[in-house]
């Protein structure tokens, strides 16, 4: 067992001075103290169980967030893979890790994931990437710029963690920083959002879901919420008020760490605008599309597992992979799917190859091109079905980069970014604040050394 903490202030003083000074609002700080020891089991018992980060890097990569972390006392079990936060005795979670699933909050009744039927792993076959994990000897110009950018990035504190490229279909270079390897599974956070619509994706191609259908959920037969479509939603233009707002009692914070069933939650958001006219990120919305996959999949976890093992882990050759569930059961598909470097970059190949990978369709030609079409919100037009553009908006989402890249993209500056013209891809893992990895430098740099 394994104990990292600080102490500071008690609970009560910390929050009673963030209200004071920074004019947090009643329902703020009745929830703060769960919201907060929600995230520090969540994240810590994923980041110690999965991906194996030792419990002082653990606790740096957490208060990251926030300084109001800090006052965490994070207590590893590690005997039976849990984890218990607590905020001075005030308040306490805790997150439990199960083979197959990953870690979960226990929140109300998680009995379903007890005795969840979780499928063999697929016998690794003895080929190459994509369908095994063999590469092959790496381009030399490719491999010494990755090493290079590495070295930068980490002398800079910008903790990169992977670097890998894909040229031609074939990995083409790949780096570790200390402590990770290819087989790490690391934290994609929104990255998920593109696999979870990649599911959404290949239920419409199998006829398990109609994207005309309205309403999108039962919940909203009646009233203005009946108009939005599934397209809306994917778009991040549904008109709900699920905004991207990570303050305690809001919507996503609710859904992510503190409800038993975060989809009962967002199904009850009011309409604030027309549905398709307006783009406002939103987790929230994605978790919703996460209880589409759920529903259609057969309603069940054990139903979700047999199809994302059937229709995505084995046909993908996928190795190193988890998509972790909620406490009700239903799969995390806006912030947390675990993965390898390689794993990542698997999924953007299907999206590079127009559907198709190792000799299988997972999604239409068609679904391709509609995600990596413009949306025709009146504010952001460079966001596709979960995937960001770089062409749509008056100016380039990464100057210097080629218009028709596009990516995969998550909270500390996950990235797996494709690039069409070049057939490439790069994935880039790490721990950097959002905002201050140089995206366009240097992955202008990898791309000149792939030509």
């Amino acid at each position: 067992m394994h104990k990292s903490f600080k102490v500071t202030l008690g609970a009560v003083g910390i929050l009673a001075v963030a209200s004071f000074t920074s004019g947090y609002t009643p329902a703020y700080m009745a929830n703060a103290p769960a919201v907060l020891t929600g995230i520090g089991a969540m994240l810590t018992c994923s980041a110690r169980y999965v991906s194996g980060i030792e419990p002082e890097q653990n606790f740096k990569d957490l208060t990251s967030y926030s300084p109001l972390l800090e006052n965490l006392e994070i207590t590893y079990d590690d005997a039976a893979r849990r984890v218990e936060a607590g905020l001075f005795g005030m308040k306490s979670a805790s997150a439990q890790y199960r083979e197959g699933l990953g870690c979960a909050l226990d929140i109300g009744d998680t009995s379903p994931l007890d005795v969840a039927q979780i499928p063999a792993k697929p016998e690794e076959p003895n080929a190459l990437w994509p369908l095994g994990n063999k590469v092959l000897a790496p381009n030399t110009a490719i491999q010494q710029t990755l090493e290079n950018i590495m070295a930068a990035d980490n002398a800079a504190g910008l903790q990169t963690r992977a670097l890998l490229v894909v040229k031609d279909g074939q990995v083409a270079g790949e780096t570790y920083a200390d402590g990770f390897d290819a087989r790490s599974k690391l934290l994609g956070w929104s990255m998920a959002k593109s696999f979870n619509a990649l599911m959404l994706g290949n239920m419409e191609m199998r006829g398990l879901i109609d994207p005309a259908k309205k309403p999108v959920f039962d919940a909203w037969t009646e009233g203005e919420r009946a108009d939005i479509s599934l397209e809306n939603m994917l778009h991040m233009a549904s008109g709900l008020d699920l905004s991207e707002v990570y303050d305690p009692g809001e919507a996503v914070t609710a859904m992510l760490f503190t409800a038993q069933n975060p989809a009962a939650v967002g199904l009850e958001a009011e309409l604030l605008a027309a549905p398709g006219t307006h783009y406002d990120y939103s987790s929230a919305t994605s978790l919703l599309l996460s209880k589409l996959v759920f529903d259609a999949a057969g309603g069940t976890l054990n139903a979700s597992l047999e199809n994302l093992d059937t229709h995505f882990i084995r046909p993908m050759g996928m190795q190193d992979f988890v998509m972790e569930v909620d406490p009700s059961g239903v799969f995390l598909g806006s912030s947390f799917m675990l993965a390898s470097a390689r794993d990542w970059a698997r999924m953007g190949q299907i999206m590079l190859n127009g559907g198709t990978l190792n000799g299988h369709r997972f999604v239409t030609e068609g679904w391709v091109k509609r995600a990596l079409a413009t949306n025709a919100t009146e504010n952001k037009k460079a966001y596709g079905y979960q995937f960001w553009l770089n062409r749509g908006d008056a100016n380039p989402r990464w100057p210097g980069l080629p218009a028709d890249a596009y990516a995969a993209l998550g909270s500390r500056e996950q990235q797996v970014m494709m690039f069409p013209s070049e057939n490439m891809i790069i994935v880039r893992l790490g721990w950097t604040l959002d905002g201050k990895y140089p995206i366009s430098k240097n992955f202008s740099q990898i791309l000149a050394a792939g030509g």
